[in-house]
């Protein structure tokens, strides 16, 4: 297992949950993940990458909601859970995410190539 692999779990583990509104999608616009967490994700077309970013949206969005929910990358996971990404309905898990926890995650994410999802 990588240095970045270990990272990611970690981060993952220490990310609060919360319910979000059901049928938004909001939070689901373009966004970035390291290697590592594209390496989870299911291999997209150059088609469906650019009719999702004409869109503003994620490849991965299907009429549901997220079809890679379990696999979604840090970014995603941590939309609604600090005041910095604040989930435009007002949805919060109970306590938000710890501050030394963000610190490391904008650490990790200043340190690490990402690329578009």
């Amino acid at each position: 297992m990588t240095q970045n692999s270990q990272t990611i779990r970690f981060i993952r583990r220490r990310i609060p949950a919360f319910e979000c509104e059901p049928g938004c999608h909001d939070c689901c616009g373009p966004v970035t993940a390291s290697s590592e967490e594209m390496a989870r994700l299911p291999e997209k077309s150059n088609a469906e990458y650019a009719a999702a970013l004409a869109a503003l949206s994620c490849p991965h969005l299907g009429e549901n909601g997220c079809l890679v929910y379990a696999e979604r990358p840090l970014i995603c996971r941590l939309f609604g859970t600090t005041p910095r990404l604040a989930c435009p309905n007002g949805k919060r898990p109970e306590a938000m995410i710890d501050p030394h926890i963000e610190q490391q995650i904008y650490r990790y994410f200043e340190e690490t190539r990402h690329v578009l999802v």
